[in-house]
């Protein structure tokens, strides 16, 4: 059963070509509609920028795949995290990453309301998204794939669904 995506607002740092000078960005406030409405668009969250698993798998997976989920008709992909606005642009830079766009949860309101906000005291994050992957037409969940054994302070990292690779077989199959 499909249900709708939360509606919350991101808070977003944007270059504005306009400002000169050492700090040429300003706050830009994303609703969900704008990331969803009257699109196709593919999110996967996961615990935290900089992370091993994250940073060494998962967000270059679908960076690396970018071109076949277009041509399989999704809009947009965004790499959700728990994390500021600040960390998930420097993450950004750091990974290279040219077409995934970083959505910053960074107090957790979009993972709460998807019922995948997760302690992760255990490892010193403290509130983290739990990893998953979902398929999202015009703001509609079609497809989730969880990550198993969602638990707080989860011992493990488990990284066996929310990879591109199974979202990528998914939308091609359907």
């Amino acid at each position: 059963m499909s249900h709708q995506v939360p509606q919350v607002t991101f808070k977003t740092r944007v270059r504005d070509e306009s400002v000169e000078g050492d700090n040429p960005f300003r706050w830009q406030d994303v609703t969900t509609d704008d990331i969803f409405a009257g699109k196709k668009v593919v999110v996967f969250a996961l615990p935290g920028a900089f992370t091993p698993t994250c940073s060494n798998t998962h967000l270059p997976g679908y960076e690396q795949h970018y071109q076949a989920f277009r041509d399989a008709g999704i809009d947009d992909i965004y790499c959700l995290s728990v994390n500021d606005a600040f960390t998930m642009f420097q993450w950004g830079i750091h990974q290279g990453v040219k077409n995934v766009k970083l959505l910053p949860d960074g107090s957790g309101d979009f993972s709460r309301l998807m019922g995948m906000l997760v302690r992760k005291d255990n490892l010193g994050f403290g509130l983290r998204s739990w990893r998953y992957s979902m398929l999202v037409e015009n703001g509609e969940i079609k497809k989730v794939f969880s990550e198993a054994g969602k638990q707080d302070n989860c011992p493990t990292d488990p990284f066996e669904v929310s990879d591109a690779e199974t979202m990528l077989a998914h939308i091609k199959s359907t």
